[in-house]
């Protein structure tokens, strides 16, 4: 991994949004990387991954006090996130595993893991 965990979260969350598009096209994500909470004081890093057809949102969290850590929650778009994450190590999180929550997620149909 990188020395960049934010770095390396945006490219792999690129390459699923891609195999994403190819393998479902009516799930098209919505990626956005948001550095704003450092603004207000708290050492974190957001990317959402929102799904405008379903009104759905993952959420991804790298924070500073929580190194090799990716926090996650998924949400309604129309709920302010909570405050329960579920935490993964950042070692155990990658395309496939980010293809798997949108696809799982975003998704109204069930799905076979062949990809």
């Amino acid at each position: 991994m990188s020395e960049d965990p934010l770095k390396t979260l945006s490219d792999q969350i690129t390459e699923a949004h891609t195999k994403i598009q190819q393998a479902h096209q009516h799930i098209n994500p919505v990626v956005e990387v948001r550095r704003g909470l450092r603004d207000t004081s708290i050492p974190a890093d957001v990317m959402t991954v929102d799904c405008l057809r379903t009104r759905r949102r993952i959420m991804l969290i790298l924070h500073d006090k929580e190194p090799g850590t990716l926090l996650y929650q998924s949400a309604s778009l129309d709920e302010e996130a909570g405050d329960e994450f579920q935490r993964k190590s950042l070692s155990e999180v990658g395309v496939d595993a980010l293809f798997d929550w949108m696809q799982d997620y975003f998704s109204d149909e069930p799905q076979l893991k062949n990809h």
